[in-house]
């Protein structure tokens, strides 16, 4: 069973900064995308950022700040997060993906940006 670890998150003030990571164990090959969802209170979950196979991609609230990174030798994907605004305030949560259509899910790490 895959299992998705994450960790970085934490309290910062606007303007910070703060890097989040997340490690894939359980399965012997590395996943075909990794990528970074968010949940505000009272907010559907969205995607923040992906890589993998075809284009990195990134939400349009998060482009120029944010930087998805993935080390395939430790099975781990970062997400660098700068500029951090109080409404990037969320529960980051990291996904992977396997072909044909298998998504696992971490636990979620609460990222806090205060005004």
């Amino acid at each position: 069973q895959v299992q998705l670890v994450e960790s970085g998150g934490g309290l910062v003030q606007a303007g910070g900064s703060l890097r989040l990571s997340c490690a894939a164990s359980g399965i012997a090959y590395s996943a075909d995308a990794m990528g970074w969802y968010r949940q505000s209170p009272g907010k559907q979950r969205e995607l923040v950022a992906r890589t993998g196979r075809g284009p990195t991609i990134y939400a349009d609230f998060v482009k120029g700040r944010f930087t998805i990174s993935r080390d395939y030798a430790k099975n781990t994907v970062y997400l660098q997060m700068n500029s951090l605004q109080p409404e990037d305030t969320a529960v980051y949560s990291c996904n992977a993906f396997y072909l044909p259509g298998t998504n696992y899910w971490g636990q979620g790490t609460q990222v806090t940006v205060s005004s």
